[in-house]
Protein backbone atom coordinates (compact mmCIF):
# COMPACT_ATOMS: atom_id res chain seq x y z
CA UNK A 1 0.00 0.00 0.00
CA UNK A 2 1.54 3.45 -1.04
CA UNK A 3 2.34 5.54 2.02
CA UNK A 4 -0.15 8.35 0.91
CA UNK A 5 -2.66 6.11 0.95
CA UNK A 6 -2.41 4.56 4.85
CA UNK A 7 -1.73 8.51 5.72
CA UNK A 8 -5.23 9.18 4.30
CA UNK A 9 -6.67 5.93 6.00
CA UNK A 10 -5.42 7.26 9.24
CA UNK A 11 -6.48 10.83 8.65
CA UNK A 12 -9.82 9.76 8.25
CA UNK A 13 -9.74 6.80 10.91
CA UNK A 14 -8.80 9.80 13.65
CA UNK A 15 -11.29 11.93 11.79
CA UNK A 16 -14.16 9.34 12.61
CA UNK A 17 -12.97 8.92 15.72
CA UNK A 18 -12.77 12.38 16.99
CA UNK A 19 -16.02 12.65 15.36
CA UNK A 20 -17.59 10.07 17.39
CA UNK A 21 -16.15 11.76 20.04
CA UNK A 22 -17.66 15.12 19.13
CA UNK A 23 -21.55 13.46 18.91
CA UNK A 24 -21.09 11.80 22.12
CA UNK A 25 -20.41 14.77 24.47
CA UNK A 26 -23.20 16.69 22.38
CA UNK A 27 -25.55 14.01 23.07
CA UNK A 28 -24.46 13.41 27.03
CA UNK A 29 -24.59 17.55 27.01
CA UNK A 30 -28.26 17.41 25.68
CA UNK A 31 -28.95 15.06 28.05
CA UNK A 32 -27.69 16.34 30.92
CA UNK A 33 -29.86 20.11 29.67
CA UNK A 34 -32.64 17.99 29.32
CA UNK A 35 -32.36 15.72 32.52
CA UNK A 36 -35.10 13.21 33.14
CA UNK A 37 -37.25 15.13 30.55
CA UNK A 38 -35.95 13.27 27.58
CA UNK A 39 -38.84 10.82 27.72
CA UNK A 40 -41.08 12.04 30.33
CA UNK A 41 -43.55 10.95 31.32
CA UNK A 42 -43.49 7.52 30.34
CA UNK A 43 -46.09 6.24 32.48
CA UNK A 44 -49.54 7.22 34.06
CA UNK A 45 -49.77 11.01 36.09
CA UNK A 46 -51.51 10.67 39.06
CA UNK A 47 -53.47 14.25 39.75
CA UNK A 48 -54.90 14.60 43.57
CA UNK A 49 -58.01 16.18 44.31
CA UNK A 50 -57.91 16.75 48.52
CA UNK A 51 -61.78 17.01 48.54
CA UNK A 52 -64.58 13.88 47.79
CA UNK A 53 -65.59 12.81 44.07
CA UNK A 54 -68.01 14.65 42.84
CA UNK A 55 -67.67 18.13 44.21
CA UNK A 56 -66.79 21.63 42.00
CA UNK A 57 -62.89 20.63 42.39
CA UNK A 58 -63.37 16.97 41.65
CA UNK A 59 -65.43 17.33 38.44
CA UNK A 60 -63.03 20.25 37.42
CA UNK A 61 -59.99 18.29 38.10
CA UNK A 62 -61.69 15.58 35.65
CA UNK A 63 -62.84 17.36 32.95
CA UNK A 64 -59.06 18.87 32.75
CA UNK A 65 -57.35 15.91 33.04
CA UNK A 66 -59.47 14.55 30.19
CA UNK A 67 -58.58 17.28 28.10
CA UNK A 68 -54.68 16.97 28.89
CA UNK A 69 -54.08 13.02 28.70
CA UNK A 70 -53.23 13.96 24.44
CA UNK A 71 -51.01 16.09 25.04
CA UNK A 72 -48.86 13.88 27.32
CA UNK A 73 -49.72 10.67 25.54
CA UNK A 74 -50.28 9.08 28.88
CA UNK A 75 -53.61 8.30 31.12
CA UNK A 76 -53.88 11.20 34.13
CA UNK A 77 -55.44 9.39 36.87
CA UNK A 78 -57.39 11.77 39.20
CA UNK A 79 -57.34 9.93 43.19
CA UNK A 80 -59.14 11.33 45.70
CA UNK A 81 -57.41 11.74 49.24
CA UNK A 82 -60.22 13.39 51.57
CA UNK A 83 -59.99 14.63 55.34
CA UNK A 84 -59.15 17.33 57.66
CA UNK A 85 -60.87 19.89 55.21
CA UNK A 86 -58.33 19.47 52.65
CA UNK A 87 -55.19 18.59 54.48
CA UNK A 88 -54.73 14.82 53.88
CA UNK A 89 -54.42 15.51 50.12
CA UNK A 90 -52.31 18.15 50.25
CA UNK A 91 -49.88 16.55 52.86
CA UNK A 92 -49.86 13.53 50.20
CA UNK A 93 -49.00 15.70 47.31
CA UNK A 94 -46.34 17.97 49.19
CA UNK A 95 -44.76 14.97 50.05
CA UNK A 96 -44.84 12.73 46.83
CA UNK A 97 -41.59 12.28 44.81
CA UNK A 98 -40.68 15.07 43.04
CA UNK A 99 -40.32 12.72 39.70
CA UNK A 100 -43.47 14.83 37.75
CA UNK A 101 -46.15 11.90 38.01
CA UNK A 102 -47.63 13.49 40.93
CA UNK A 103 -49.63 16.45 40.51
CA UNK A 104 -51.88 17.98 42.98
CA UNK A 105 -55.46 19.88 42.37
CA UNK A 106 -54.22 22.78 44.64
CA UNK A 107 -57.76 24.50 46.02
CA UNK A 108 -57.61 28.33 47.94
CA UNK A 109 -57.75 26.55 51.36
CA UNK A 110 -54.45 25.78 51.20
CA UNK A 111 -53.38 29.72 51.97
CA UNK A 112 -56.14 29.49 54.57
CA UNK A 113 -55.69 25.74 56.68
CA UNK A 114 -52.10 26.49 58.01
CA UNK A 115 -53.27 29.26 59.34
CA UNK A 116 -55.81 27.68 61.28
CA UNK A 117 -53.38 25.44 62.68
CA UNK A 118 -54.79 22.39 60.16
CA UNK A 119 -52.07 22.38 58.06
CA UNK A 120 -48.57 21.72 59.23
CA UNK A 121 -47.23 22.61 55.51
CA UNK A 122 -47.92 26.23 53.26
CA UNK A 123 -47.47 26.45 49.72
CA UNK A 124 -43.63 27.14 49.81
CA UNK A 125 -44.23 23.24 49.77
CA UNK A 126 -45.14 23.24 46.36
CA UNK A 127 -43.80 24.06 43.11
CA UNK A 128 -47.19 25.84 41.17
CA UNK A 129 -47.19 24.82 37.32
CA UNK A 130 -50.92 26.64 36.23
CA UNK A 131 -54.08 28.00 37.81
CA UNK A 132 -56.68 27.22 35.97
CA UNK A 133 -60.09 28.43 37.61
CA UNK A 134 -61.22 31.80 39.40
CA UNK A 135 -64.71 32.07 41.34
CA UNK A 136 -65.97 35.56 42.90
CA UNK A 137 -67.88 35.15 45.76
CA UNK A 138 -71.43 36.37 45.19
CA UNK A 139 -74.03 37.22 47.71
CA UNK A 140 -77.35 35.35 47.02
CA UNK A 141 -80.94 34.98 48.65
CA UNK A 142 -84.12 33.55 47.78
CA UNK A 143 -86.05 34.68 44.96
CA UNK A 144 -88.66 35.62 47.71
CA UNK A 145 -86.62 37.62 49.78
CA UNK A 146 -87.41 41.09 50.98
CA UNK A 147 -84.04 42.67 49.23
CA UNK A 148 -84.27 43.54 45.73
CA UNK A 149 -80.82 45.10 45.66
CA UNK A 150 -77.90 44.28 47.53
CA UNK A 151 -77.75 48.12 49.32
CA UNK A 152 -81.39 47.01 50.62
CA UNK A 153 -79.94 44.15 52.08
CA UNK A 154 -77.03 45.84 53.49
CA UNK A 155 -79.17 48.49 54.99
CA UNK A 156 -81.42 45.87 56.73
CA UNK A 157 -77.72 44.19 58.01
CA UNK A 158 -76.97 47.46 59.25
CA UNK A 159 -80.41 48.37 60.88
CA UNK A 160 -80.59 44.96 62.34
CA UNK A 161 -77.17 43.64 63.48
CA UNK A 162 -76.47 40.11 63.89
CA UNK A 163 -79.96 39.23 62.77
CA UNK A 164 -79.36 37.79 58.93
CA UNK A 165 -78.30 34.66 59.15
CA UNK A 166 -74.92 34.41 56.81
CA UNK A 167 -74.79 30.57 55.69
CA UNK A 168 -70.95 29.57 54.67
CA UNK A 169 -68.84 26.22 53.68
CA UNK A 170 -67.60 25.47 57.42
CA UNK A 171 -65.87 28.00 59.75
CA UNK A 172 -62.89 29.36 58.23
CA UNK A 173 -63.86 28.38 55.04
CA UNK A 174 -63.01 30.76 52.01
CA UNK A 175 -66.83 31.57 51.67
CA UNK A 176 -66.54 32.11 55.59
CA UNK A 177 -63.50 34.70 55.49
CA UNK A 178 -65.82 36.01 52.14
CA UNK A 179 -68.53 37.13 54.11
CA UNK A 180 -66.24 38.30 57.25
CA UNK A 181 -64.22 40.61 54.84
CA UNK A 182 -68.19 41.75 53.89
CA UNK A 183 -68.44 42.77 57.38
CA UNK A 184 -65.19 44.58 57.51
CA UNK A 185 -65.74 46.54 54.40
CA UNK A 186 -69.38 47.81 54.83
CA UNK A 187 -69.84 48.00 58.20
CA UNK A 188 -72.50 45.82 58.74
CA UNK A 189 -72.82 42.44 61.35
CA UNK A 190 -74.24 39.04 60.46
CA UNK A 191 -74.89 35.46 62.20
CA UNK A 192 -72.59 33.41 61.05
CA UNK A 193 -73.84 30.20 60.06
CA UNK A 194 -71.49 27.01 59.41
CA UNK A 195 -72.07 24.15 57.22
CA UNK A 196 -70.24 21.00 55.87
CA UNK A 197 -70.00 22.74 52.41
CA UNK A 198 -71.15 24.85 50.21
CA UNK A 199 -73.68 22.89 48.77
CA UNK A 200 -75.54 22.19 52.29
CA UNK A 201 -75.17 26.23 52.97
CA UNK A 202 -76.97 26.95 49.78
CA UNK A 203 -79.33 24.29 50.49
CA UNK A 204 -80.18 25.86 53.84
CA UNK A 205 -80.87 28.75 51.81
CA UNK A 206 -83.31 26.97 49.67
CA UNK A 207 -84.78 25.54 52.86
CA UNK A 208 -84.86 29.09 54.68
CA UNK A 209 -82.98 28.45 57.61
CA UNK A 210 -80.27 30.92 56.44
CA UNK A 211 -81.05 34.06 54.81
CA UNK A 212 -77.91 34.38 52.72
CA UNK A 213 -74.64 32.93 51.26
CA UNK A 214 -71.76 34.13 49.84
CA UNK A 215 -70.63 31.43 47.86
CA UNK A 216 -69.50 31.22 43.97
CA UNK A 217 -71.80 32.06 41.43
CA UNK A 218 -71.30 28.32 40.30
CA UNK A 219 -72.97 27.02 43.19
CA UNK A 220 -75.97 28.69 43.09
CA UNK A 221 -76.46 29.56 39.00
CA UNK A 222 -78.91 26.41 38.98
CA UNK A 223 -81.20 27.42 41.20
CA UNK A 224 -80.99 31.30 40.09
CA UNK A 225 -81.72 29.90 36.60
CA UNK A 226 -85.05 28.21 37.94
CA UNK A 227 -85.94 31.25 39.84
CA UNK A 228 -85.44 29.64 43.06
CA UNK A 229 -82.68 31.93 44.34
CA UNK A 230 -81.88 35.52 43.86
CA UNK A 231 -77.99 36.89 43.83
CA UNK A 232 -77.77 40.42 44.65
CA UNK A 233 -74.16 40.99 43.74
CA UNK A 234 -70.71 39.53 42.89
CA UNK A 235 -68.04 40.43 44.93
CA UNK A 236 -65.18 41.01 42.39
CA UNK A 237 -63.61 43.52 39.82
CA UNK A 238 -65.93 42.49 37.05
CA UNK A 239 -69.54 40.50 36.36
CA UNK A 240 -69.55 37.04 36.07
CA UNK A 241 -69.65 35.14 32.83
CA UNK A 242 -71.86 32.79 35.14
CA UNK A 243 -74.52 35.37 35.78
CA UNK A 244 -73.68 38.28 33.82
CA UNK A 245 -77.41 40.35 34.63
CA UNK A 246 -75.95 40.87 38.03
CA UNK A 247 -73.91 44.00 39.35
CA UNK A 248 -70.48 44.00 41.30
CA UNK A 249 -70.90 45.29 44.54
CA UNK A 250 -68.50 48.01 43.86
CA UNK A 251 -70.97 49.41 40.87
CA UNK A 252 -73.99 49.20 43.18
CA UNK A 253 -72.08 50.42 46.17
CA UNK A 254 -68.93 52.35 45.69
CA UNK A 255 -67.78 50.06 48.27
CA UNK A 256 -64.27 47.84 46.69
CA UNK A 257 -63.93 45.01 48.77
CA UNK A 258 -60.43 43.47 49.12
CA UNK A 259 -61.58 39.45 48.75
CA UNK A 260 -62.31 38.48 45.34
CA UNK A 261 -63.32 34.63 45.64
CA UNK A 262 -61.58 31.52 45.42
CA UNK A 263 -59.79 29.83 42.89
CA UNK A 264 -58.12 26.50 41.58
CA UNK A 265 -54.74 25.67 40.25
CA UNK A 266 -51.79 22.77 39.31
CA UNK A 267 -48.56 22.23 41.13
CA UNK A 268 -45.87 19.12 41.89
CA UNK A 269 -43.70 18.55 44.65
CA UNK A 270 -41.21 21.66 45.33
CA UNK A 271 -38.09 19.43 44.31
CA UNK A 272 -39.51 18.46 41.16
CA UNK A 273 -36.59 19.55 38.12
CA UNK A 274 -38.23 22.87 36.41
CA UNK A 275 -38.23 21.21 33.06
CA UNK A 276 -40.52 18.70 33.92
CA UNK A 277 -42.63 21.31 35.97
CA UNK A 278 -42.30 23.30 32.68
CA UNK A 279 -43.33 20.54 30.74
CA UNK A 280 -46.80 19.51 32.52
CA UNK A 281 -47.85 23.67 32.37
CA UNK A 282 -47.36 23.65 29.14
CA UNK A 283 -49.95 20.31 28.82
CA UNK A 284 -52.23 21.39 31.28
CA UNK A 285 -52.55 24.93 29.86
CA UNK A 286 -53.06 23.45 26.20
CA UNK A 287 -56.07 20.88 28.29
CA UNK A 288 -57.82 24.42 29.42
CA UNK A 289 -57.64 25.52 25.87
CA UNK A 290 -60.19 22.06 24.45
CA UNK A 291 -63.22 22.94 23.15
CA UNK A 292 -65.00 20.51 25.41
CA UNK A 293 -63.62 21.71 28.60
CA UNK A 294 -64.32 25.07 27.80
CA UNK A 295 -67.66 24.09 27.38
CA UNK A 296 -67.80 22.18 30.49
CA UNK A 297 -66.45 25.25 32.45
CA UNK A 298 -69.04 28.12 30.83
CA UNK A 299 -71.90 25.10 31.39
CA UNK A 300 -71.53 24.69 35.14
CA UNK A 301 -70.93 28.61 35.74
CA UNK A 302 -66.97 27.75 36.77
CA UNK A 303 -64.88 30.52 35.93
CA UNK A 304 -61.62 29.90 34.02
CA UNK A 305 -58.32 32.02 34.60
CA UNK A 306 -55.58 30.60 33.33
CA UNK A 307 -52.43 31.74 34.53
CA UNK A 308 -49.14 30.24 34.29
CA UNK A 309 -46.51 29.00 37.37
CA UNK A 310 -45.04 32.21 37.89
CA UNK A 311 -48.29 33.97 38.05
CA UNK A 312 -49.46 31.90 39.90
CA UNK A 313 -46.81 31.83 42.41
CA UNK A 314 -47.87 35.29 42.96
CA UNK A 315 -51.25 34.54 43.51
CA UNK A 316 -50.50 31.77 46.13
CA UNK A 317 -48.14 33.90 48.05
CA UNK A 318 -51.11 37.16 48.03
CA UNK A 319 -53.64 34.67 49.33
CA UNK A 320 -51.39 33.89 51.97
CA UNK A 321 -50.33 36.51 53.22
CA UNK A 322 -53.73 38.04 53.41
CA UNK A 323 -55.03 35.12 55.18
CA UNK A 324 -52.06 35.30 57.46
CA UNK A 325 -53.20 38.71 58.82
CA UNK A 326 -57.05 38.19 58.35
CA UNK A 327 -57.52 35.17 60.43
CA UNK A 328 -55.14 35.55 63.69
CA UNK A 329 -57.63 39.14 63.64
CA UNK A 330 -60.57 36.85 63.67
CA UNK A 331 -59.69 35.13 66.53
CA UNK A 332 -59.69 31.61 64.79
CA UNK A 333 -56.75 30.17 64.57
CA UNK A 334 -55.62 26.96 66.85
CA UNK A 335 -51.77 27.31 66.31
Amino acid sequence: MKRTTKLGLWVASVFMVLLLILIGTRMSGDHNRSGESADFPKKPITLIVPYAAGGGTDLTARALAKATEEFLRQPIIVVNRTGGGGSVGLMEGANAKGDGYTVTFLPAELTILPHLGLLPITYEKFKPIAQINFDPSAITVRAEAPWQTVNEFLDFAKAHPGELKMGNAGTGSIWHLAAVTLERETGVKFAHIPFEGAGPAVSALMDGFVDAVPVSPAEVKKYVDEGKLRTLAINADKRSEALPGVPTLEEQTGIHVNFTGTWRGLAVPKDTPDEIAELLAGAFIKGTEDKEFRDYMKMNGLGLLVKDGKAFAQQLKESDDLFAKMIPELGLSRK
